[in-house]
């Protein structure tokens, strides 16, 4: 079985793509509770003002909004926590260079299980100014203009 064929995307930022350019991708595992697994699973999850941060070596998520597990009574823990994120030591060592040079945050982009693992896709983003935002909005709605008169067209 591929790879491919084993993914199944949680929860997508959205906003992200809106507000940022996105230069590069990475992967990364989450350290996770049972309980939050399980409420990842059902779909409870909110990336939307989700950021990442490196403090000595380590990545964490911040602002990662996972819900309460409902079943989970005394074993839940805080929806907003820190979750420390799992990448090779180098990648880290890169990345923090290059945020500490050229400007670049890095912010989730989406949540998905490979198998029974979850991932954690991480962009590496520049800013976008509000002239940008507009001219992504213009260039996407020139191009939803231009496939409904060619749907129109071919029917």
């Amino acid at each position: 079985m591929n790879k491919a064929d084993n993914i199944r995307i949680v929860a997508q930022n959205k906003k992200a793509l809106h507000d940022y350019f996105v230069d590069d991708k990475y992967e990364a595992g989450i350290e996770l509770f049972g309980t939050e697994v399980k409420s990842i699973r059902s779909g409870n999850l909110n990336l939307k003002d989700s950021w990442c941060s490196i403090v000595e070596g380590e990545i964490f998520v911040n602002g990662m909004h996972v819900s309460p597990y409902e079943q989970g009574n005394i074993f839940n823990r805080d929806p907003l926590r820190v979750r420390k994120l799992l990448m090779h030591k180098r990648e880290i060592i890169k990345l923090f260079s290059l945020t500490k040079q050229d400007g670049y945050t890095l912010i989730p982009l989406s949540v998905y299980f490979v198998g029974s693992k979850v991932k954690l896709e991480i962009g590496l983003c520049k800013g976008k100014k509000l002239h940008d935002k507009r001219a992504t909005e213009a260039e996407r709605s020139a191009r939803r203009d231009i496939d409904r008169a060619m749907k129109e067209r071919n029917h």
